[in-house]
Protein backbone atom coordinates (compact mmCIF):
# COMPACT_ATOMS: atom_id res chain seq x y z
CA UNK A 1 0.00 0.00 0.00
CA UNK A 2 1.24 3.78 -0.76
CA UNK A 3 2.20 5.98 2.37
CA UNK A 4 -0.50 7.56 3.76
CA UNK A 5 0.25 11.30 4.35
CA UNK A 6 1.35 12.55 7.29
CA UNK A 7 -1.07 14.52 8.88
CA UNK A 8 -3.56 13.99 11.94
CA UNK A 9 -6.77 13.86 11.56
CA UNK A 10 -9.98 14.45 14.53
CA UNK A 11 -13.40 13.94 14.53
CA UNK A 12 -16.27 12.56 17.11
CA UNK A 13 -16.53 9.03 16.78
CA UNK A 14 -19.99 9.08 18.75
CA UNK A 15 -23.30 10.02 16.89
CA UNK A 16 -24.64 13.76 16.70
CA UNK A 17 -26.80 14.67 19.47
CA UNK A 18 -26.85 14.64 23.41
CA UNK A 19 -26.05 11.35 25.48
CA UNK A 20 -24.24 10.09 28.44
CA UNK A 21 -20.66 9.64 26.15
CA UNK A 22 -19.27 11.00 23.60
CA UNK A 23 -16.11 10.23 22.23
CA UNK A 24 -13.36 12.41 20.56
CA UNK A 25 -11.07 9.82 18.31
CA UNK A 26 -7.76 11.48 16.86
CA UNK A 27 -5.15 9.71 14.74
CA UNK A 28 -1.62 10.09 13.18
CA UNK A 29 1.71 11.43 13.92
CA UNK A 30 1.18 14.08 16.27
CA UNK A 31 -1.99 12.34 18.24
CA UNK A 32 -0.09 11.38 21.09
CA UNK A 33 1.44 14.87 21.38
CA UNK A 34 -2.00 17.04 20.81
CA UNK A 35 -3.94 14.59 23.69
CA UNK A 36 -1.02 14.97 25.60
CA UNK A 37 -1.49 18.92 25.74
CA UNK A 38 -5.04 18.85 26.52
CA UNK A 39 -5.14 15.90 29.17
CA UNK A 40 -1.56 15.81 30.70
CA UNK A 41 0.25 12.26 30.98
CA UNK A 42 -1.01 9.68 28.21
CA UNK A 43 -1.42 6.17 30.61
CA UNK A 44 0.16 3.37 28.83
CA UNK A 45 -0.76 2.05 25.83
CA UNK A 46 -3.89 -0.12 25.82
CA UNK A 47 -5.32 1.13 28.99
CA UNK A 48 -7.26 3.90 29.89
CA UNK A 49 -7.61 6.50 33.07
CA UNK A 50 -9.57 9.91 34.22
CA UNK A 51 -8.18 12.64 33.32
CA UNK A 52 -9.23 16.86 32.82
CA UNK A 53 -9.32 18.05 29.20
CA UNK A 54 -8.11 21.33 29.60
CA UNK A 55 -7.73 24.34 27.09
CA UNK A 56 -3.97 25.85 26.49
CA UNK A 57 -5.03 28.68 29.01
CA UNK A 58 -5.63 25.71 31.51
CA UNK A 59 -9.61 25.97 31.54
CA UNK A 60 -11.23 22.84 32.19
CA UNK A 61 -13.30 21.51 29.07
CA UNK A 62 -14.67 18.53 30.39
CA UNK A 63 -13.31 15.39 32.45
CA UNK A 64 -13.54 11.96 31.32
CA UNK A 65 -11.39 8.65 30.07
CA UNK A 66 -8.29 8.86 27.55
CA UNK A 67 -7.10 5.82 26.24
CA UNK A 68 -3.85 5.70 23.83
CA UNK A 69 -3.38 3.12 21.49
CA UNK A 70 0.59 3.13 19.70
CA UNK A 71 1.03 2.36 16.32
CA UNK A 72 0.99 -0.14 14.69
CA UNK A 73 -1.14 -1.83 16.99
CA UNK A 74 -4.52 0.36 16.40
CA UNK A 75 -7.59 0.31 14.39
CA UNK A 76 -5.39 2.55 12.14
CA UNK A 77 -2.14 1.28 12.25
CA UNK A 78 -1.17 4.73 13.45
CA UNK A 79 -1.25 6.61 17.11
CA UNK A 80 -4.71 7.07 18.09
CA UNK A 81 -5.74 8.62 21.14
CA UNK A 82 -9.86 8.45 21.96
CA UNK A 83 -10.85 11.55 24.55
CA UNK A 84 -13.72 10.41 26.01
CA UNK A 85 -16.17 12.83 27.60
CA UNK A 86 -19.82 14.07 28.24
CA UNK A 87 -22.48 13.69 25.02
CA UNK A 88 -23.13 17.13 25.01
CA UNK A 89 -22.66 18.82 21.72
CA UNK A 90 -20.89 22.05 22.87
CA UNK A 91 -18.87 20.37 25.30
CA UNK A 92 -17.68 18.10 22.21
CA UNK A 93 -17.44 20.34 19.95
CA UNK A 94 -15.32 22.67 22.35
CA UNK A 95 -13.00 19.50 22.56
CA UNK A 96 -13.14 19.10 19.00
CA UNK A 97 -11.86 22.87 18.12
CA UNK A 98 -8.77 22.82 20.69
CA UNK A 99 -7.49 19.47 19.29
CA UNK A 100 -8.02 20.98 15.63
CA UNK A 101 -6.15 24.58 16.88
CA UNK A 102 -3.32 22.13 18.26
CA UNK A 103 -2.89 21.26 14.81
CA UNK A 104 -5.02 18.22 13.44
CA UNK A 105 -7.68 18.50 11.00
CA UNK A 106 -11.24 17.32 10.78
CA UNK A 107 -11.64 14.10 8.80
CA UNK A 108 -13.49 13.16 5.85
CA UNK A 109 -16.63 10.77 5.72
CA UNK A 110 -14.75 7.31 6.60
CA UNK A 111 -11.65 8.55 6.52
CA UNK A 112 -10.39 6.47 9.71
CA UNK A 113 -11.77 3.35 7.82
CA UNK A 114 -9.77 4.43 4.63
CA UNK A 115 -6.13 4.83 6.51
CA UNK A 116 -6.69 1.36 8.22
CA UNK A 117 -7.02 -0.12 4.78
CA UNK A 118 -4.14 1.92 3.19
CA UNK A 119 -1.89 0.78 5.86
CA UNK A 120 -2.88 -2.91 5.86
CA UNK A 121 -5.00 -3.10 8.83
CA UNK A 122 -8.34 -4.44 7.06
CA UNK A 123 -8.76 -5.45 3.36
CA UNK A 124 -11.39 -3.00 1.53
CA UNK A 125 -14.34 -6.00 2.07
CA UNK A 126 -13.62 -5.76 5.74
CA UNK A 127 -13.62 -1.78 5.54
CA UNK A 128 -17.12 -1.85 3.27
CA UNK A 129 -18.44 -4.50 6.01
CA UNK A 130 -17.68 -1.72 9.09
CA UNK A 131 -20.16 0.63 7.02
CA UNK A 132 -22.58 -2.48 6.45
CA UNK A 133 -22.61 -3.69 10.13
CA UNK A 134 -23.72 -0.03 11.23
CA UNK A 135 -26.50 0.40 8.56
CA UNK A 136 -27.92 -3.03 9.46
CA UNK A 137 -31.91 -3.10 9.23
CA UNK A 138 -31.93 -7.15 10.56
CA UNK A 139 -30.05 -9.59 12.92
CA UNK A 140 -29.33 -11.56 9.77
CA UNK A 141 -27.91 -8.79 8.20
CA UNK A 142 -25.65 -7.27 11.30
CA UNK A 143 -24.15 -11.07 11.57
CA UNK A 144 -23.54 -11.11 7.97
CA UNK A 145 -21.37 -8.14 8.56
CA UNK A 146 -19.47 -9.17 11.52
CA UNK A 147 -18.74 -12.17 9.39
CA UNK A 148 -17.18 -9.98 6.31
CA UNK A 149 -15.95 -7.73 9.48
CA UNK A 150 -14.26 -10.39 10.50
CA UNK A 151 -12.69 -11.86 6.94
CA UNK A 152 -14.85 -14.43 6.00
CA UNK A 153 -15.50 -13.37 3.31
CA UNK A 154 -11.90 -12.11 2.28
CA UNK A 155 -10.71 -15.75 2.99
CA UNK A 156 -12.65 -17.37 0.18
CA UNK A 157 -11.85 -14.90 -1.84
CA UNK A 158 -8.12 -14.84 -1.34
CA UNK A 159 -8.63 -18.93 -1.26
CA UNK A 160 -9.84 -18.84 -4.78
CA UNK A 161 -6.77 -16.35 -5.81
CA UNK A 162 -4.48 -18.90 -4.70
CA UNK A 163 -6.11 -21.54 -6.79
CA UNK A 164 -6.19 -19.28 -9.91
CA UNK A 165 -2.78 -18.32 -9.22
CA UNK A 166 -1.57 -22.06 -9.40
CA UNK A 167 -3.40 -22.54 -12.09
CA UNK A 168 -1.95 -19.55 -13.86
CA UNK A 169 1.70 -20.54 -12.81
CA UNK A 170 1.22 -24.54 -14.32
CA UNK A 171 -0.14 -22.74 -17.76
CA UNK A 172 2.69 -19.87 -17.88
CA UNK A 173 5.26 -22.28 -17.26
CA UNK A 174 4.51 -24.89 -19.83
CA UNK A 175 4.80 -21.93 -22.40
CA UNK A 176 8.03 -20.14 -21.02
CA UNK A 177 9.29 -23.23 -20.72
CA UNK A 178 8.39 -25.84 -23.51
CA UNK A 179 11.82 -27.58 -22.85
CA UNK A 180 10.39 -29.39 -19.75
CA UNK A 181 7.46 -30.94 -22.51
CA UNK A 182 4.68 -30.29 -19.84
CA UNK A 183 2.64 -31.16 -21.90
CA UNK A 184 -0.57 -29.15 -20.11
CA UNK A 185 -2.75 -29.35 -23.18
CA UNK A 186 -3.14 -33.05 -23.11
CA UNK A 187 -2.75 -34.09 -19.48
CA UNK A 188 -5.83 -33.33 -18.47
CA UNK A 189 -4.70 -31.18 -15.01
CA UNK A 190 -5.82 -27.91 -15.87
CA UNK A 191 -8.97 -28.68 -17.31
CA UNK A 192 -9.68 -30.55 -14.24
CA UNK A 193 -8.06 -27.91 -11.84
CA UNK A 194 -10.52 -24.89 -13.99
CA UNK A 195 -13.59 -27.29 -13.47
CA UNK A 196 -12.74 -27.42 -9.72
CA UNK A 197 -12.05 -23.53 -9.49
CA UNK A 198 -15.82 -23.22 -10.98
CA UNK A 199 -17.42 -25.37 -8.60
CA UNK A 200 -15.73 -23.53 -5.72
CA UNK A 201 -16.41 -20.09 -7.66
CA UNK A 202 -20.41 -21.16 -7.68
CA UNK A 203 -20.44 -21.75 -4.52
CA UNK A 204 -19.26 -18.62 -3.25
CA UNK A 205 -21.13 -16.66 -5.56
CA UNK A 206 -24.66 -18.50 -4.43
CA UNK A 207 -23.49 -17.24 -0.76
CA UNK A 208 -22.63 -13.59 -1.73
CA UNK A 209 -25.36 -13.57 -3.84
CA UNK A 210 -27.70 -14.21 0.22
CA UNK A 211 -25.89 -11.78 1.62
CA UNK A 212 -26.50 -9.07 -1.30
CA UNK A 213 -30.15 -10.04 -0.65
CA UNK A 214 -29.79 -9.24 3.37
CA UNK A 215 -27.78 -6.02 2.77
CA UNK A 216 -29.87 -4.53 -0.02
CA UNK A 217 -33.60 -6.73 -0.20
CA UNK A 218 -35.63 -6.94 -3.04
CA UNK A 219 -38.40 -4.58 -4.87
CA UNK A 220 -41.38 -5.42 -5.09
CA UNK A 221 -44.23 -3.73 -6.93
CA UNK A 222 -48.09 -4.21 -6.53
CA UNK A 223 -49.84 -3.59 -10.30
CA UNK A 224 -52.88 -4.60 -11.56
CA UNK A 225 -56.24 -2.77 -12.05
CA UNK A 226 -57.97 0.02 -10.10
CA UNK A 227 -59.58 -1.54 -6.81
CA UNK A 228 -57.85 -4.88 -6.93
CA UNK A 229 -56.88 -4.16 -3.54
CA UNK A 230 -53.09 -3.05 -4.04
CA UNK A 231 -53.28 -0.55 -1.17
CA UNK A 232 -55.03 -2.53 0.89
CA UNK A 233 -52.52 -5.29 0.36
CA UNK A 234 -49.74 -2.56 0.69
CA UNK A 235 -50.94 -1.35 4.39
CA UNK A 236 -51.53 -5.54 5.71
CA UNK A 237 -47.42 -6.06 4.64
CA UNK A 238 -46.54 -2.41 6.16
CA UNK A 239 -48.55 -3.04 9.35
CA UNK A 240 -49.80 0.65 8.84
CA UNK A 241 -52.30 2.71 6.54
CA UNK A 242 -49.88 4.27 4.41
CA UNK A 243 -51.95 4.14 1.50
CA UNK A 244 -55.35 5.59 1.05
CA UNK A 245 -58.32 2.89 0.46
CA UNK A 246 -61.41 3.57 -0.86
CA UNK A 247 -63.87 2.25 -3.07
CA UNK A 248 -63.45 4.82 -5.82
CA UNK A 249 -61.44 3.49 -8.91
CA UNK A 250 -57.84 5.40 -9.28
CA UNK A 251 -57.50 6.58 -5.54
CA UNK A 252 -53.83 5.73 -5.82
CA UNK A 253 -51.93 7.90 -9.18
CA UNK A 254 -48.48 8.29 -7.77
CA UNK A 255 -46.07 6.24 -6.76
CA UNK A 256 -46.16 4.56 -2.71
CA UNK A 257 -43.34 2.90 -1.29
CA UNK A 258 -42.88 1.13 1.74
CA UNK A 259 -39.67 -0.69 3.58
CA UNK A 260 -41.09 -3.53 5.32
CA UNK A 261 -38.31 -6.26 7.02
CA UNK A 262 -39.54 -10.66 6.56
CA UNK A 263 -37.34 -12.38 8.96
CA UNK A 264 -34.13 -10.42 8.11
CA UNK A 265 -34.78 -9.54 4.28
CA UNK A 266 -35.80 -5.76 3.34
CA UNK A 267 -38.73 -5.50 0.57
CA UNK A 268 -39.02 -2.12 -0.78
CA UNK A 269 -42.74 -2.78 -1.46
CA UNK A 270 -44.03 -0.03 -4.68
CA UNK A 271 -47.71 0.34 -4.72
CA UNK A 272 -48.67 2.00 -8.23
CA UNK A 273 -51.69 3.44 -9.72
CA UNK A 274 -53.93 1.18 -11.89
CA UNK A 275 -53.37 -0.39 -14.76
CA UNK A 276 -56.28 1.41 -16.95
CA UNK A 277 -56.82 3.83 -19.92
CA UNK A 278 -57.61 7.22 -18.91
CA UNK A 279 -58.18 10.62 -19.98
CA UNK A 280 -57.14 12.02 -16.68
CA UNK A 281 -53.52 13.83 -17.19
CA UNK A 282 -52.80 12.97 -13.68
CA UNK A 283 -53.42 9.65 -13.96
CA UNK A 284 -51.96 8.88 -16.96
CA UNK A 285 -48.52 10.35 -15.25
CA UNK A 286 -49.49 7.50 -12.73
CA UNK A 287 -49.66 4.73 -15.24
CA UNK A 288 -46.37 5.75 -16.95
CA UNK A 289 -44.67 5.92 -13.51
CA UNK A 290 -46.30 2.19 -12.89
CA UNK A 291 -45.19 0.98 -15.28
CA UNK A 292 -41.70 2.09 -15.04
CA UNK A 293 -41.51 0.69 -11.60
CA UNK A 294 -42.68 -2.29 -13.20
CA UNK A 295 -39.93 -2.60 -15.48
CA UNK A 296 -37.46 -2.27 -12.74
CA UNK A 297 -38.83 -4.56 -9.97
CA UNK A 298 -37.23 -7.67 -8.72
CA UNK A 299 -40.87 -9.43 -8.34
CA UNK A 300 -44.36 -8.11 -9.88
CA UNK A 301 -47.19 -9.05 -8.00
CA UNK A 302 -50.58 -8.43 -10.13
CA UNK A 303 -53.38 -8.01 -8.13
CA UNK A 304 -56.34 -9.41 -9.19
CA UNK A 305 -60.11 -9.33 -7.66
CA UNK A 306 -61.23 -12.33 -7.62
CA UNK A 307 -64.60 -11.69 -7.44
CA UNK A 308 -64.34 -9.81 -11.12
CA UNK A 309 -61.89 -12.13 -12.74
CA UNK A 310 -60.18 -15.67 -12.86
CA UNK A 311 -57.97 -15.24 -15.54
CA UNK A 312 -54.02 -16.26 -14.51
CA UNK A 313 -51.81 -15.21 -17.56
CA UNK A 314 -50.90 -11.75 -17.49
CA UNK A 315 -51.72 -10.59 -20.88
CA UNK A 316 -55.53 -11.77 -20.17
CA UNK A 317 -55.28 -9.51 -17.05
CA UNK A 318 -54.37 -6.07 -18.24
CA UNK A 319 -54.42 -5.67 -22.10
CA UNK A 320 -50.15 -5.04 -23.40
CA UNK A 321 -48.87 -6.26 -20.30
CA UNK A 322 -47.18 -9.88 -22.09
CA UNK A 323 -45.54 -7.25 -24.55
CA UNK A 324 -44.18 -4.61 -21.83
CA UNK A 325 -43.02 -7.09 -19.45
CA UNK A 326 -39.39 -9.07 -20.16
CA UNK A 327 -39.35 -11.76 -18.16
CA UNK A 328 -41.91 -13.80 -17.08
CA UNK A 329 -40.05 -15.29 -13.87
CA UNK A 330 -40.95 -12.29 -11.85
CA UNK A 331 -44.68 -12.61 -11.67
CA UNK A 332 -46.57 -13.62 -9.07
CA UNK A 333 -50.56 -13.31 -9.68
CA UNK A 334 -52.72 -12.55 -6.51
CA UNK A 335 -56.18 -13.17 -6.14
CA UNK A 336 -56.97 -10.97 -3.48
CA UNK A 337 -60.59 -10.66 -2.11
CA UNK A 338 -61.36 -14.18 -1.30
CA UNK A 339 -63.57 -13.13 1.76
CA UNK A 340 -66.00 -11.84 -1.00
CA UNK A 341 -65.59 -15.35 -3.14
CA UNK A 342 -65.58 -17.79 -0.35
CA UNK A 343 -61.95 -19.14 -2.29
CA UNK A 344 -59.94 -20.68 0.03
CA UNK A 345 -56.21 -19.48 1.00
CA UNK A 346 -54.13 -21.25 -1.15
CA UNK A 347 -50.52 -21.25 -3.11
CA UNK A 348 -50.45 -22.84 -6.32
CA UNK A 349 -48.06 -23.37 -9.46
CA UNK A 350 -50.11 -22.58 -12.71
CA UNK A 351 -48.37 -22.24 -15.85
CA UNK A 352 -45.18 -20.60 -15.64
CA UNK A 353 -46.34 -18.05 -12.48
CA UNK A 354 -47.43 -18.95 -8.25
CA UNK A 355 -50.90 -17.79 -7.35
CA UNK A 356 -51.52 -17.10 -3.92
CA UNK A 357 -55.25 -17.04 -2.74
CA UNK A 358 -55.84 -14.40 0.08
CA UNK A 359 -57.83 -11.33 1.54
CA UNK A 360 -55.58 -8.33 2.30
CA UNK A 361 -58.99 -7.02 4.27
CA UNK A 362 -59.07 -9.73 6.29
CA UNK A 363 -55.71 -10.62 6.63
CA UNK A 364 -55.95 -14.37 5.32
CA UNK A 365 -52.96 -15.68 3.61
CA UNK A 366 -50.66 -13.30 4.29
CA UNK A 367 -48.32 -15.38 5.44
CA UNK A 368 -48.21 -17.77 2.52
CA UNK A 369 -47.21 -14.48 0.64
CA UNK A 370 -44.23 -13.60 2.93
CA UNK A 371 -42.91 -17.31 2.34
CA UNK A 372 -43.33 -16.92 -1.28
CA UNK A 373 -41.35 -13.82 -1.19
CA UNK A 374 -38.48 -15.57 0.77
CA UNK A 375 -38.14 -18.62 -1.41
CA UNK A 376 -38.60 -16.10 -4.70
CA UNK A 377 -35.13 -15.04 -4.28
CA UNK A 378 -33.74 -18.00 -2.79
CA UNK A 379 -33.20 -16.90 0.49
CA UNK A 380 -32.08 -18.69 3.60
CA UNK A 381 -32.29 -17.02 6.62
CA UNK A 382 -30.83 -19.83 8.39
CA UNK A 383 -27.75 -20.31 6.96
CA UNK A 384 -24.89 -19.91 9.34
CA UNK A 385 -22.32 -18.94 6.93
CA UNK A 386 -24.20 -16.04 4.86
CA UNK A 387 -21.30 -13.06 4.89
CA UNK A 388 -22.45 -9.39 3.41
CA UNK A 389 -21.96 -8.70 -0.23
CA UNK A 390 -22.30 -5.67 -2.42
CA UNK A 391 -23.46 -5.48 -5.86
CA UNK A 392 -20.11 -4.67 -6.84
CA UNK A 393 -18.54 -8.10 -5.37
CA UNK A 394 -21.32 -10.12 -6.98
CA UNK A 395 -20.12 -8.19 -10.34
CA UNK A 396 -16.50 -8.81 -9.83
CA UNK A 397 -17.27 -13.03 -9.21
CA UNK A 398 -19.93 -13.05 -12.22
CA UNK A 399 -16.76 -11.27 -14.33
CA UNK A 400 -14.53 -14.23 -13.23
CA UNK A 401 -17.16 -16.92 -13.74
CA UNK A 402 -17.81 -15.60 -17.26
CA UNK A 403 -13.79 -15.31 -18.47
CA UNK A 404 -12.93 -18.61 -16.83
CA UNK A 405 -15.81 -20.36 -18.60
CA UNK A 406 -15.39 -18.61 -22.10
CA UNK A 407 -11.17 -19.74 -21.15
CA UNK A 408 -12.13 -22.95 -20.71
CA UNK A 409 -14.78 -23.24 -23.69
CA UNK A 410 -11.81 -21.52 -26.15
CA UNK A 411 -8.91 -23.47 -24.79
CA UNK A 412 -11.20 -27.13 -25.67
CA UNK A 413 -11.41 -25.84 -28.97
CA UNK A 414 -7.92 -24.39 -29.77
CA UNK A 415 -5.86 -25.64 -27.24
CA UNK A 416 -4.18 -21.97 -27.43
CA UNK A 417 -2.24 -21.43 -24.04
CA UNK A 418 -1.52 -18.22 -24.47
CA UNK A 419 -4.94 -16.90 -24.93
CA UNK A 420 -6.08 -18.96 -21.53
CA UNK A 421 -3.48 -17.42 -19.66
CA UNK A 422 -4.76 -14.31 -20.88
CA UNK A 423 -8.17 -15.20 -19.41
CA UNK A 424 -6.70 -16.28 -16.25
CA UNK A 425 -4.45 -13.08 -15.67
CA UNK A 426 -8.07 -10.67 -16.40
CA UNK A 427 -9.62 -13.08 -13.84
CA UNK A 428 -7.44 -12.59 -11.23
CA UNK A 429 -7.53 -8.96 -11.65
CA UNK A 430 -11.02 -8.91 -11.23
CA UNK A 431 -10.48 -11.23 -7.80
CA UNK A 432 -8.30 -8.65 -6.52
CA UNK A 433 -10.64 -5.91 -6.83
CA UNK A 434 -12.79 -7.16 -3.89
CA UNK A 435 -10.21 -7.31 -1.23
CA UNK A 436 -8.85 -4.46 -2.56
CA UNK A 437 -5.55 -5.26 -3.74
CA UNK A 438 -5.68 -4.05 -7.09
CA UNK A 439 -8.30 -0.93 -7.06
CA UNK A 440 -8.95 2.39 -8.49
CA UNK A 441 -8.93 5.60 -6.70
CA UNK A 442 -11.86 6.51 -8.13
CA UNK A 443 -13.61 3.44 -6.20
CA UNK A 444 -11.82 3.99 -3.60
CA UNK A 445 -13.27 7.13 -3.04
CA UNK A 446 -16.74 6.38 -3.88
CA UNK A 447 -16.66 3.65 -1.09
CA UNK A 448 -15.18 5.94 1.86
CA UNK A 449 -17.31 8.63 0.97
CA UNK A 450 -20.56 6.76 2.05
CA UNK A 451 -19.15 6.00 5.35
CA UNK A 452 -20.29 8.17 8.32
CA UNK A 453 -17.62 10.90 9.97
CA UNK A 454 -15.62 9.04 12.67
CA UNK A 455 -15.52 5.83 10.85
Amino acid sequence: MAAYPADTIVAQATPAGRGGVGIIRISGLQAKNIATKIAGELPQPRFCTNRSFKDQQGNVIDTGLVIYFKAPHSFTGEDVVELQGHGGPIVLDMLLQEVIHLGARLAKPGEFSERAFLNDKIDLAQAEAIVDLINSESKQAALSAVRSLKGEFSTKINQLLEKLIEIRMYVESAIDFPEEEVDFMSDGKITESIESLLKHLTKILETATQGAILRDGITVVLAGKPNAGKSSLLNRLSGKDTAIVTDIPGTTRDILKEKIIIDGIPLHVIDTAGLRDSNDIVEQEGVKRAWQQISEADRILIVVDSSENHNTAPEALWSGFDSKFISKKKITIIYNKIDKTNLPVKCYIEGQHTVIQLSAKKNQGIDLLCEHLKQSVGADTQQESIFIARRRHLDALLKVKNIINSGLQQFYETYAGELLAEDLRQAQHHLSEITGEFTSDDLLGKIFSSFCIGK
